[in-house]
Order: structure tokens, then sequence, then C-alpha cells
């Protein structure tokens, strides 16, 4: 996965042992924008870029996710912090007053963006699940092509030099650290890329193919749902069956969402030469307090559409407004709740073992065990959940579990971690929240049984 240039290599590799490499290090150019508190626990913008190699060689070129973590690198940072100009006043020669006021409109903003990308991700993730859940499908697992999607696009973001270029900005080492103290690419790499992709809803699928119960499309397309359960008495014939489930969705979500984030790597060097180069002061002036002032009216509205929503059903089928006014609206009154608490579990826990991120495995393991807690809740036959709290909880399993959990900041992980700690990483990653289902969900099917929720049971 990642070998040493060769000594001959014209370009000079990210090591942890060089000065000038170790993020905010007071030997680097005064003119770049240095690291912040804001993204040096972030994974999303800690990480190295997945596969850049001037040369197109298959080397790895840049250092390891574990050496931007260390111990060394914290101190370096904190001691340098202190005389590191604000990102968002570079146009300005020196900045007085408070250091931490001055880092609150652009955490501010950063909140603003996570906001507003949350309801994208989760509106285009429950599309892309239904649009590609149909009879003759080659593929059941539902959240299968939003993680390969969410994938790519972060893998683009990743390696991109173009979009978020500065004057200042002139090699490609200050381009990447310039990128990662922008809002706006914070909210797209973090905010729309980790709730695009959905880490519980993929273990919930794993965990059903397990059980034999993933939902397979039946009957017209008229009347296919994703909701639909598999039917009475249907079962494996013995546990060969469902081992080799098990195993086929895991290589295909796991395989397919790294494939997608090489693929958009590969996407953002191929098209570097024609990629536009967006306005930083634009943004800064303009875009920045927009996009903040849609998020929370947006959010606001979400909530009063949801509390004013009919508590009656009517058919229920893919493409009918109770299917969609009901899940889809609680999913978005969630989604920003899931998304901002994973934005500062991830900020506060990634750092603390740096061959670990342990922040994105507390997102993705808790977030597995809130969805199946919902999910056991939301199919009990002894429940009696009604209608509207039938739709609430799956807005939670969809908005909340769904952002809060992340499969395209797992995999940039695993794409930037040493070998055998990558290795480590996912396997306890899955084992973890898949052995949280099978107590949560598992011990309820096999002494009460599953049944079909109130909310999706046509009338």
């Amino acid at each position: 996965m990642a070998h040493p240039l060769p000594p001959t290599q014209s370009v000079r590799p990210h090591h942890h042992n060089d000065p000038s490499a170790v993020p905010g290090s007071r030997s680097a150019s005064s003119s770049t924008s240095q690291p912040t508190d804001l993204q040096s626990n972030l994974d999303e913008l800690a990480a190295p870029p997945p596969v850049y190699d001037t040369s197109e060689k298959p080397m790895r070129q840049h250092d390891y996710l574990e050496n931007h973590h260390s111990q060394n690198d914290r101190n370096t940072l904190h001691q340098a912090q202190d005389s590191i100009p604000d990102p968002d006043l570079v146009d300005t020669p020196r900045k007085t007053g408070n250091p931490l006021l001055l880092k609150i409109p652009r955490l501010t903003y950063t909140i603003g963006y996570l906001i507003f990308f949350s309801f994208a991700g989760t509106i285009l993730r429950l599309a892309i699940e239904c649009l590609t859940f149909y009879p003759g499908s080659p593929v059941n697992t539902s959240v299968l092509w939003a993680n390969v999607g969410g994938s790519l696009i972060m893998g683009f973001l990743s390696e991109d030099q173009e979009l978020f270029r500065t004057d200042e900005s002139n090699d490609r080492q200050s381009a990447t650290k310039h990128k990662k103290t922008i809002p706006l690419f914070i909210g797209l790499s973090t905010g729309f890329c980790g709730s695009l992709t959905s880490f519980s809803t993929f273990i919930r699928d794993v965990f059903l193919a397990l059980s034999n119960d993933l939902p397979v499309p039946l009957g017209s397309y008229q009347n296919a749902s994703l909701f639909s359960s598999v039917p009475a008495g249907a079962s494996a014939p013995n546990g060969g069956f469902s081992f080799m489930a098990l195993v086929a969705v895991l290589f295909t979500e796991i395989g397919l969402s790294l494939f997608g984030l090489i693929l958009g790597a590969h996407l953002a060097i191929g098209t570097s030469a024609w990629m536009p180069t967006l306005s930083q002061r634009w943004i800064r002036k303009i875009v920045d307090p927009t996009v903040f002032f849609l998020a929370i009216s947006t959010w606001i509205t979400v909530i009063c559409l949801a509390a004013a929503l009919s508590k009656g059903s009517t058919k229920v089928t893919l493409w009918s407004t109770e299917m969609w006014r009901g899940p889809a609206l609680f999913a978005l009154v969630f989604a920003p709740l899931g998304t901002l608490l994973r934005f500062f579990v991830s900020l506060k826990l990634n750092g603390r073992i740096a061959s670990f991120p342990l922040g994105t495995f507390v997102v993705n393991v808790g977030g597995t065990m809130v969805l199946g807690m919902a999910y056991s809740l939301q199919h009990a036959s002894v429940s009696g959940a009604s209608f509207a709290g039938c739709q609430v909880l799956q807005g939670i399993m969809d908005g909340f579990c769904g952002c809060l959990t992340t499969v395209s900041t797992w995999v940039l992980e695993l794409s930037s971690l040493r070998k055998r700690h990558a290795y480590l990483y996912a396997v306890m990653s899955v084992a973890v929240a898949l052995c949280a289902l099978v107590v949560e969900i598992g011990s309820l099917k096999w002494t009460k049984g599953l049944v079909t929720p109130s909310c999706f049971i046509g009338s």
C-alpha cells in the first residue's frame, strides 16, 4: 500500500523528522497558511492525499497519518500557534486582540457549513438508496453507492490543489495547508462526504445479510420499497449462505469505497489543468455568511414542517408522498446533530492515539449502537410504536446515525495509516459494531421476532 521514494526521486517526501514538514513549524514560510487547532485532529484534514505522485509511479510520496497525530507534532503545533496569523485574515498585515475571539467567526461559519451540507448529504443519500433499489438490481445493499460516491468526492477534495488555491499558496505543501483552514472545505469534506456516507447503515446491512433479512426488491417497480421485509418464513438453508452474504457485503462495501477514494484522487490529478480557482475573498465576504443564514433558517423550517406532519398513513410505496414526508423530514431534523457531534468528537479524540483514529472509531461504533436500538424499537412486535413514533425512529437512523457515522473518513484513514495499523483499525471497527448489532437486534429477532414497522405498512 505504501513504499518510500527511491533516493533519486526529485520531490522530497514529507518526513516526520523533517522540521520544515512538521505542521505549525516555525521554519515554514511565513507566507504559508499554517494549521490550527480546528483541523489538527480532524482526519479529513490531517490525512495526506491518497495517491499524489508527480512522477505518476506507484509509490507513496506523503507521510503516514500516524505522524500527523504524534505527540511531537502536537507539542510543536501548540508552541507555534501564538505566532500564527489567522487564515481568515491573511490579507491583514497584523492581528491584535484575543486570539480566541478572532477564531470565533471561522468556527461559526464552519458550523454553518456542516449543518447545510448535512442536509445535502442526507437527502442525496436517501435518494440514492431508493433509486438503486428496484427489481433486478445487481446489488441489494442500499447504501453502497452513496458510500462509494462520498468516498470518491472525499478523494477528489483531498487531492485537489486548484479549487482553493491563493496567490500565497504557490506550491503544493502551502496549498494543502491553506485549503484545510477554509470553512467551505471543511464543510464539504466533513459535512457533505461524511453525511452522504454512513457506516452504521453499512453495518446494519452486514447484519441483515448475516441474518438473511436483507431487503430484496420484489414485485413491480411502482411497489418496490426499500423498507419492505423478507417474506415470512424465508430462511437460509444453512449457515454457509449467511456467511457468504456477510463476506459479499463486507468486500463490496469496503473495496468499492476504497476504489472510489482512489478514483476521486486520480480525477483531481487528471482534471487539475482545467479546474477553476474559487475567489477566497468572495467566499469569506459573501458565501460564508449566506450559507450560515441558510443553514439555520433551513433547520428551523424543517423542524416546523416535521411538527406539522400529518399523522395518518396512506398507501405506502416507494414514490408515495407519505414515504418522503415522514422519513425524509425527520432525517433532516436529526442530521445536523449527528454531523456536529461527529465533528467535535473527532476534534477531541482523533489525535489521542496516533495509530488508531479514536474519534472516528467512537462515532462509528456509537452511531451503530444507536441505530441498533432504534431499529429494534421500530421492528419490535410488542413495542406498539405509533405511526409518528415509527417515523421518528426512522429519522434517527437515517439522519442522526447516518450523519454521525461515516465511511468516507474511515476509508481515507485506512488508506493513510500504516498497513498493520489500517488492518487492525478496520477489523476492530467492523467487529465491534457488528457485535453490537448482534446483541441489540439479534437478541430480539431470535426470541420475539421482527415485524414490519407500522409506518411502512400499506393500507
